[in-house]
């Protein structure tokens, strides 16, 4: 039984688990590439079925199970398991996840990386072994124009040894093998400036490099890759984790398992989703949904720590090494390389200079022939068989039997003037062939030089950019307590102020305490969307709410909100609040922020003059909700939230302004439909409402234009006068005028009334002037050049 186990154990670590150090090879891996190189597989050519490979291989060279070649056939033309594939598969050769189809659906031919790997097999620069059955004979090892071993990696499981080998990138791995010939002195430092560590086929971020330093030393080590992951806005209101790289061999339906599990298990918190948006032409790209609330930093963090997202990777560089298993540092696998290679190079070197010798010998002797070609003839004519002419032709022409057979068999129409030019020509180039040769087998130095240039040439061809990027490991927030860990991966609830802009745009401004008081809002500097709508104060996780053109509630937080200095404060820089709350109609529009917790009602009034206020209490548990019961041809045109003491304000298109005391309007329940607010004319609309405080200095703005011109084209003209200007009237009448029309305009394309000073922006955002205010209360104002978009109060941040 020992003896049984030792042969079989042996034949496992020789001839089946472990990769020869010189070609990076294993037995099976090496049979197939050489029986597609018999069958002439190559790139240029076309593909041929898997099984007729399989075939040929399990018939001639390796006596094992088809299932086995075909798998390794496979892992050899996979671009996600090998850093430079070295077979061309044609098919479904699966995927990280997936196995390949069967060996009668897949085509495969050699890769020109495979080339490179079996070039010069003819010119005896390796050993040939006999196969299982000793009818026929392949190459010991190949003779490997590259270190497939450190580019492509290896592993395996033998009896009591085992090896794992990364791949690296092959321009690193020649640069070092080309430093190492010029420098055989060369340290691990040296070297590692060269190859600073593994490139892996997908990609992925390599953290701790100290691992790989030991692995290159000793032959043992690991290291940790993780996944490459940007955080990215998945929608305007939500953000997500985007992985577009995973570690090495790490499929994303795994990933995807393992996240469901720690989500069901709890280990995982702030994760809403996950989606596999792969596909051919964008490659990998896995989403996954952040929680509103929830740091995505944090929740990468914790990923990292619960799923293949961050993986270890063993190094054990265990190889055959004369025949014997040996664990390998970096220095020691680039030597035995450098050393077949010199090998391969010297006796390829010496095969060339021994069949240009023979050739030249030929040479000659057809050189003889044909000066005297007459006599030549005379001698065979005159011979009885073939065996007394050539006698004849060496006795006579002092040729060797090899020169006398050649001539035998020469045609005559080789015996030609242009035969005698071509042959001194030959001769020429073969005397200068064996000259360089011969130079190059007496200096080690130049077969080195040779070596180093065939690498470089190799590197050129088949290296690629980097893939993998080197850093050292990050502190990891998922080290703490488990139980702290939900509190840790939230954001802070900070009390914050959110400003929407009469352009849609939303920021939200961080109310940090500071001794300094802050500048005065009205030194800022004027940009584009600076004209407030609607302004909130809440914090950063609390739910707000937002009132649309179509008298719907929609609740949310500001938690993902663009976050703006309020020493800078541009609304320029917020998000457009349609996207971020996805609105399905392009023509709702928000109109105001309201807090859901304020006792405080909401009033709105619509576009044919109605007004509603909205009592407080027990909102539905929905996202979204009606707050107004409208008419089919009805909008709400704005909406604030107003105490008893506010003034309602109604501007309609006929210049007509009427204000009343909120406390006129009795709340009503939200599916009610409101009660007449004022009073229009049959042609006419309102065009602005909203509510006011009786004791600040309140402004009117308007703008008139005649419907005649094309909406937007027409500048008209604009009046801003003195809200105090201005009388009370009762509910559902018809108000005062608050402008005076000139000669061909007849309506308000827009008007605004709240806190002086207004502030006015193009349809583009951009800043309009607007004149003083203290025009009488029905004016006609005065003519402007831009086109007036909207009108809103100015940033207070104090």
């Amino acid at each position: 039984m020992q003896g049984s186990f030792l042969e079989y154990a042996y034949s496992v670590i020789y001839s089946r688990a472990l990769p020869d150090a010189r070609d990076g090879l294993k037995p099976v891996q090496r049979r197939i590439l050489y029986m597609m190189s018999e069958m002439g597989l190559r790139p240029e050519r076309g593909h041929v079925k898997s099984a007729r490979v399989v075939g040929e291989v399990m018939g001639k060279l390796h006596p094992h199970g088809d299932s086995a070649i075909y798998d390794t056939l496979v892992r050899l033309a996979q671009p996600f398991t090998l850093r430079v594939p070295l077979i061309d598969g044609h098919g479904n050769f699966g995927s990280l996840d997936d196995g390949p189809a069967a060996a009668r659906y897949t085509e495969a031919r050699l890769d020109a990386s495979a080339l490179a790997m079996t070039e010069g097999l003819d010119e005896d620069v390796v050993d040939f072994v006999p196969n299982y059955d000793n009818q026929l004979t392949q190459p010991e090892v190949l003779p490997a124009a590259f270190p497939n071993l450190l580019v492509n990696g290896a592993s395996g499981i033998a009896v009591g040894m085992a090896t794992n080998m990364a791949p690296h990138n092959l321009i690193e791995v020649v640069g070092a093998a080309r430093h190492l010939l010029s420098h055989p002195d060369a340290t691990l430092d040296d070297l590692m400036e060269y190859v600073p560590g593994p490139d892996l086929p997908t990609g992925g971020t390599i953290v701790g490099l100290d691992g790989i330093k030991d692995a290159y030393a000793t032959g043992r080590g690991s290291f940790k890759t993780r996944a490459k992951v940007s955080i990215e806005s998945l929608s305007a209101r939500k953000n997500g984790l985007v992985v577009t790289e995973l570690p090495y061999l790490v499929g994303p339906e795994r990933v995807i398992e393992k996240i469901k599990d720690g989500v069901t298990s709890k280990k995982l918190s702030g994760i809403s989703d996950v989606t596999d948006l792969t596909d051919r032409k964008h490659g990998l790209r896995l989403v996954i949904g952040i929680k509103t609330g929830f740091s995505p930093q944090a929740v990468l963090e914790q990923l990292y720590r619960y799923t293949p997202l961050e993986d270890g990777f063993s190094i054990n560089n265990v190889a055959l090494v004369g025949g014997g298993p040996q664990t390998l540092g970096l220095r020691e696998l680039l030597q035995v390389y450098i050393d077949h290679r010199i090998d391969v190079v010297t006796r390829r070197s010496a095969f060339r200079l021994a069949r240009r010798k023979e050739r030249l010998h030929l040479v000659e002797g057809m050189l003889i022939a044909i000066l005297d070609i007459d006599e030549v003839i005379q001698v065979i004519r005159a011979s009885d068989d073939t065996d007394q002419a050539r006698t004849r032709l060496v006795e006579v022409f002092d040729l060797s039997v090899l020169q006398a057979e050649y001539i035998l068999e020469l045609r005559l129409r080789r015996l030609t003037r242009f035969s005698r030019i071509e042959l001194e020509a030959e001769r020429e180039k073969l005397l200068q062939e064996i000259a360089e040769l011969e130079r190059l087998l007496g200096s080690q130095a130049l077969i080195r030089k040779q070596v180093a240039d065939e690498l470089a040439d190799v590197a050129e061809r088949f290296g690629t950019p980097r893939r993998t990027l080197l850093t050292e490991a990050r502190p990891s927030i998922a080290t703490a307590a488990s139980k702290r860990q939900a509190a840790q991966l939230e954001v802070a609830d900070t009390a914050c102020r959110v400003f929407l802009s009469t352009t849609g745009r939303a920021v939200r401004v961080d109310l940090v305490d500071s001794e300094e008081p802050p500048a005065p809002a009205r030194t800022r500097r004027r940009s584009k969307h600076d004209a407030v709508r609607s302004f909130l104060d809440t914090t950063s996780r609390a739910e707000i709410g937002a009132v649309t053109s179509r008298g719907r509630l929609i609740r949310f937080t500001a938690v993902d909100l663009p976050v703006v200095p309020s020493n800078s404060l541009q609304l320029a820089a917020g998000v457009r609040i349609a996207d971020y709350l996805a609105l399905p109609n392009k023509a709702e529009r928000i109109l105001a922020l309201v807090s859901l917790d304020s006792t405080t009602p909401i009033s709105l009034g619509t576009r044919l003059g109605v007004v509603k206020r909205v009592t407080p209490g027990d909102w539905p548990n929905k996202p979204d909700f009606e707050l107004i019961g409208l008419k089919p041809s009805d909008e709400v045109v704005g909406a604030t939230q107003a105490p008893d003491t506010a003034e309602l304000v109604f501007i309609s298109s006929a210049a007509q302004l009427l204000h009343f005391p909120a406390s006129g309007v009795r709340p009503q329940g939200r599916p009610a439909g409101g009660v007449a607010g004022m009073n229009l004319p049959s042609d006419a609309h309102i065009v602005f409402f909203g509510a006011l405080d009786p004791d600040a200095e309140n402004v009117v703005a308007t703008v008139s234009v005649s419907s005649a011109t094309i909406p937007g084209t027409d500048p008209g003209r604009v009046k801003v006068s003195f809200f105090s200007e201005f009388p009370a009237k009762g509910r559902a009448t018809g108000g005062v005028r608050c402008h005076s029309f000139l000669k061909g305009e007849d309506g308000l394309s827009l008007a605004w009334a709240g806190p002086a000073p207004a502030h006015a922006v193009g349809a583009d955002g951009s800043a309009r002037t607007l004149p003083d205010a203290g025009a009488r209360r029905d004016g006609s104002g005065t003519a402007i050049d831009s086109v007036i978009g909207s009108i809103g109060s100015e940033i207070v941040t104090a």
